[in-house]
């Protein structure tokens, strides 16, 4: 454990915490506001500095809300907050929050279609049409990896990836610029992929759990708007490479040798996974939430077998645990009502919505380079939200919708360092590739992104898509 990253943020948490007044004016915050505000400064030293695991900072979180904020804090620090003690349930739910049932559906199904090889049996139909031209199967490849992120985690789906194309990259030469191509397609894809769908990536599961009510967005709704912005990105990113590395090797014959396969259980797991992704496109059709389909492969797979116990073990859970202190701090800032008190005093309606939209998005994806993308996601999107339903100027180009799924998607473009993404560290183990080639490659395609998500989704809002 890094003492030395520790000790000045500990000081730094405890005098926010017990001496406000040395920091902020007198009476600009409640004391559950200050506490809140300490708790969130302290996840934001925790998780950009790594000074420990990003989930073990949520867990911390969820700690300190609990023991500090709500009506199960110790009575000394429970007098001094009153009546605006929050309920200590509200923050445990953060654990039963919807979101969190909707990426462990998404586990399960990355689980069963490992367990049956479905995801290799596909990436192997899949590529059968791209033939052996370099350009056209490296297209083929990122197209591949894309659709899988979509449903599957990034990381999985990576390296998977990248073993198929092991063989196939040690038999180029190794001064060869397209084996570089090759290897940094695949995070590329990766990443852009986990925009298309609301368990694509923990930031979009983040931003969709605000799409409810007034603002309700369905699975399908972001996927008509996130898939074609994949799409144009997995283009520009596929010339954009052919560019930078032009490959000396004109055919590349790709070789996977498996075979779907036959049962009860397999045929299980194949259905299964074709009805889920169906119920979550077209909810509209039937009105069945998100959510609510996420269900049922947990219980499906689980009932007949498919994942036993044993298996449990495989699923992420750093993730589902890093998303609910995420989730917890979230319901701190705007239960305790910082969120809106903290947008209030930045004098907003001064910007147009549009600036402060590009603005955030911008910010969003600088600090997705250097941190965890749902750490970012968990710091930046309850002031979004906040902010979308405090400025009228904002409020007036789509609202929280628009400024969710701009946070959410801007962080996904976070990937110019081997550090960015687990795809990315994924690409930089093979040796084929270095830290300037991410940085070359991303201080293009990440600018980019950025404009064309705000440009789509400024549009789409002028015709009230949202």
């Amino acid at each position: 454990m890094p003492l030395k990253k520790l000790i000045p943020i500990s000081l730094i948490f405890l005098v926010l915490f017990f001496f406000p007044h040395m920091i902020f004016p007198e009476g600009l915050f409640s004391v559950l506001q200050q506490r809140v505000l300490a708790i969130f400064l302290l996840a934001t030293m925790m998780w950009i500095s790594d000074a420990v695991p990003a989930f073990s900072t949520s867990l911390l979180i969820i700690m300190l809300l609990v023991l500090t904020t709500t009506n199960s804090a110790p009575f000394p620090l429970r007098e001094a907050l009153g009546d605006d003690a929050l309920p200590y349930t509200s923050i445990f739910n953060a654990f039963a929050s919807p979101v969190i049932i909707l990426f462990l559906g998404g586990f399960f199904i990355a689980m069963a279609a490992a367990k049956y090889k479905l995801d290799l049996n596909l990436a192997r139909v899949l590529l059968k049409p791209f033939g052996t031209r370099f350009e056209i199967v490296m297209l083929g490849v990122m197209i591949i990896t894309a659709v899988f992120s979509m449903f599957m985690s990034n990381t999985a789906t990576s390296v998977m990836m990248l073993t198929i194309m092991t063989p196939l990259l040690a038999k180029m030469d190794s001064a060869d610029p397209g084996s570089r191509a090759l290897v940094i397609s695949i995070p590329i894809a990766a990443n852009l992929g986990g925009m298309g769908t609301p368990i694509g990536t923990p930031p979009n599961a983040i931003a969709f759990r605000y799409f409810v009510g007034e603002y309700a967005l369905s699975f399908g709704g972001w996927m008509a708007f996130a898939v074609p912005i994949t799409v144009i990105l997995i283009a520009f990113s596929w010339w954009l490479l052919q560019k930078m590395y032009p490959s000396k090797s004109k055919e590349i014959n790709i070789t996977i040798d498996s075979q779907f396969e036959t049962g009860l259980k397999p045929f299980i797991v194949y259905g299964t996974v074709v009805m889920t992704v169906l119920l979550w496109m077209f909810s509209s059709f039937h009105g069945i939430n998100a959510y609510a389909v996420a269900i049922i492969p947990v219980a499906v797979f689980s009932l007949t077998g498919i994942v036993e116990k044993n298996d449990l073990k495989n699923i992420s859970w750093d993730v589902l645990w890093l998303l609910a202190g995420g989730i917890a701090i979230g319901t701190g800032l705007a239960t305790s009502g910082l969120a809106e008190q903290v947008v209030n005093l930045v004098p907003f309606d001064n910007y147009s919505g549009a600036m402060i939209i590009l603005g955030i998005s911008i910010l969003c994806m600088v600090m997705a380079t250097f941190m965890s993308h749902t750490a970012t996601a968990n710091l930046l999107m309850p002031i979004a939200v906040s902010m979308s339903i405090s400025v009228a100027s904002i409020a007036d180009l789509g609202g929280l919708v628009v400024m969710g799924t701009a946070v959410a998607l801007a962080s996904s473009l976070g990937m110019g360092l081997p550090i960015s993404t687990p795809p990315n560290a994924l690409a930089h183990a093979t040796g084929l590739v270095d830290t300037k080639d991410f940085i070359k490659t991303a201080r293009i395609i990440s600018p980019v992104g950025v404009l064309l998500i705000y440009v789509v989704l400024i549009a789409l809002a002028s015709i009230n898509f949202f």
